[in-house]
């Protein structure tokens, strides 16, 4: 009886991560499309941070509460998810174009960091002067996106549903409120059920974690590829993935000292691999087709055996 009030609480934490990040998004894109930001850099930076807003929420409150594993898992594996499971699943559906900065500028800076965050693990844990390390990182890719927005500035008319800038700010703060809860929530139910049924807290985090906190990017990348919006689809799962490890493991080790147990080194790796796989799949075309998202969904699933 314990489990299912367990598997509740983490659909209901889920549900309002997701609300928490759609709102989050809708408020974020509408208030930036006013100053005429490109949708690629909206991609790479609101839509990202929005979507990956439940994997911060989560990875800081299990960090404050000592519940180091699902810190780590929830960011390798969201950062797996993300590229195996959401942009194969893209690519499978339609073909995807890829911008040419993505493919020469932001994707090679996802495998420099993700290649730091493994070194920065080697020993044990990431402390606090990794995070500032972390940190100052982010504020350059920051840096590096607000070049790109005023070197391009946006051509063509938003893409996002109107709001008046009340509500737009309104959506920002419900969004805000409802992912807070809900990572609570969800931390505390998976915490608990990897205690019922003897789960541990690695696998908990790469796997149902991971899933449920990158709900938000399936949701957003998939819709933008049926409806053709490919820089969104691909911008956003790559600025996901920086903004995990840069922000969210970067500011988690600034609140408290990070455990990276040493199992985690093999998943690092292959978040690494398949950054590296990806950037392979369309330096050439600049395109990922659906053979890739094949081999991606079929890689995914395979790590999920090896898990097992």
């Amino acid at each position: 009886m314990n489990i299912i009030l367990q598997l509740l609480l983490l659909a209901l934490g889920f549900f309002m991560l997701v609300k928490g990040a759609d709102w989050f998004v809708d408020g974020a894109c509408n208030i930036a499309e006013r100053f005429h930001i490109p949708q690629l850099v909206i991609g790479l930076t609101i839509v990202a941070m929005g979507t990956s807003a439940p994997e911060a929420a989560v990875s800081i409150t299990a960090a404050s509460k000592g519940v180091a594993d699902i810190t780590i898992g929830n960011i390798l594996g969201s950062n797996i998810v993300n590229v195996l499971v959401i942009l194969g699943l893209s690519a499978a559906i339609v073909p995807l174009a890829v911008a040419k900065s993505t493919v020469f500028v932001e994707m090679p800076f996802l495998i420099c960091i993700s290649v730091l965050l493994y070194l920065l693990g080697l020993d044990g844990t990431i402390t606090f002067a990794d995070g500032v390390i972390l940190t100052l990182c982010f504020l350059l890719y920051l840096g590096y996106l607000l070049y790109s927005a005023i070197k391009h500035p946006a051509q063509d008319e938003p893409e996002s549903k109107h709001m008046k800038l009340w509500q737009a700010l309104l959506a920002l703060v419900v969004g805000i409120g409802l992912i807070i809860l809900g990572s609570n929530f969800a931390v505390d139910a998976a915490t608990a059920i990897a205690r019922i049924i003897g789960l541990s807290e690695r696998l908990i985090g790469l796997t149902i974690v991971a899933v449920g906190t990158s709900l938000p990017e399936l949701f957003t990348s998939v819709t933008a590829a049926r409806k053709g919006n490919v820089d969104i689809a691909i911008g956003n799962i790559v600025g996901s993935n920086i903004f995990n490890i840069l922000f969210v493991v970067g500011l988690s080790s600034l609140i408290t000292p990070v455990p990276f147990a040493s199992a985690f080194l093999f998943d690092s790796l292959v978040s690494i691999g398949v950054v590296v796989f990806l950037l392979l799949a369309c330096v050439r075309t600049r395109k990922l087709a659906r053979w890739s998202g094949y081999v991606m969904l079929a890689a995914y699933f395979a790590y999920l055996l090896y898990l097992m």
